[in-house]
């Protein structure tokens, strides 16, 4: 079991302790064709109405994204959405809910260095980078400006390659995910990125295919030599619902049958030294967090 250290993550305008408890974020996609709600709250009053909901439910922080990074699927990769029209959906709905809730700590789930300014200008604290800074040049001196956190994902090739990306073995699986975060501070450290803004994440099925996850989240600790907390993203993904296919005719889980799963998974991100966890459904990840956060400070001490 992991021992998460006690770390300070500075944000744009607050400072958040992690590691003493597992933080929840709650997810709210502006998109019409995520992967596990799209078009649930593409308008933005049913977006913020859910955002509220989270909150009150008990999330710590929210994650807003405006553009699916889904892999392909029989219809094809996620198309691309340019800045312009992420922005569109994005900007109403982040200032709509921190003009109802202004203290809620907003992070904005984009790759493009524009929509990041923009994000941040309107209240924004962190920047959820599914490219690790590696997708648009100027996206790691977009966030260096603003001194704001930063969530550094690795990301294994593009979404169109996911699907043919040939199995790898748990030690080489482990060493391209290393390498491949470090690679991200380094380019943080350059850009002027303070160490102490920056949070990781494995990227749980972001290039890692089916049982690979399950590989990856037995051995996420490892991960903490790299000296920067952990976010855990496991929520209703795809490996989950395969792993479930014994109980639904040999079938993958549907997406809203994942949530049990996605819960049992959360719990070993927890005690594998996950400081945050994203999910879909956050009051069962609130309650599962103070469990999992039960177990951990027992084996601590």
């Amino acid at each position: 079991m992991a021992i998460r250290p006690i770390t300070p993550w500075k944000l744009r305008t607050r400072t958040l302790e992690l590691g003493r408890r597992t933080l929840v974020m709650g997810v709210v996609n502006i998109t019409p064709d995520s992967f596990s709600d799209g078009g649930h709250y593409l308008n933005p009053q049913a977006a913020i109405a859910h955002a509220l909901q989270l909150l009150d439910e008990g999330a710590d922080l929210l994650d807003l994204g405006a553009e699916s990074t889904r892999p392909g699927t029989q219809s094809g990769p996620a198309p691309a959405v340019s800045a312009g029209e992420e922005q569109a959906r994005l900007l109403p709905v982040l200032k709509g809910i921190l003009k109802a809730h202004p203290k809620a700590i907003l992070s904005v789930d984009t790759y493009k260095a524009a929509t990041a300014r923009a994000a941040l200008a309107a209240g924004a604290e962190i920047v959820n980078d599914v490219s690790g800074l590696f997708w648009d040049s100027e996206m790691a001196s977009a966030c260096a400006q603003a001194a704001c956190g930063v969530i550094l994902m690795h990301t294994r090739g593009l979404p169109n390659e996911w699907a043919t990306q040939p199995q790898l073995t748990p030690d080489a699986l482990l060493g391209i995910v290393q390498s491949g975060l470090h690679a991200s501070l380094i380019k943080a450290a350059t850009a002027g990125i303070a160490s102490e803004s920056v949070v990781l994440d494995p990227g749980y099925g972001f290039g890692k295919r089916g049982q690979e996850n399950f590989v990856l989240l037995s051995r996420q600790q490892e991960l903490l030599a790299l000296g920067r907390p952990l976010l855990a993203g496991l929520s209703r993904k795809s490996f989950l619902g395969k792993a479930l296919a014994p109980l639904h005719q040999g079938s993958p889980a549907a997406v809203e049958s994942r949530e049990t799963a996605s819960l049992a998974a959360l719990v070993a991100a927890i005690l594998n030294g996950a400081s945050i966890v994203r999910v879909h459904q956050v009051r069962p990840a609130v309650e599962a967090a103070l469990i999992a956060d039960a177990i951990a400070a027992e084996a601590q001490a």
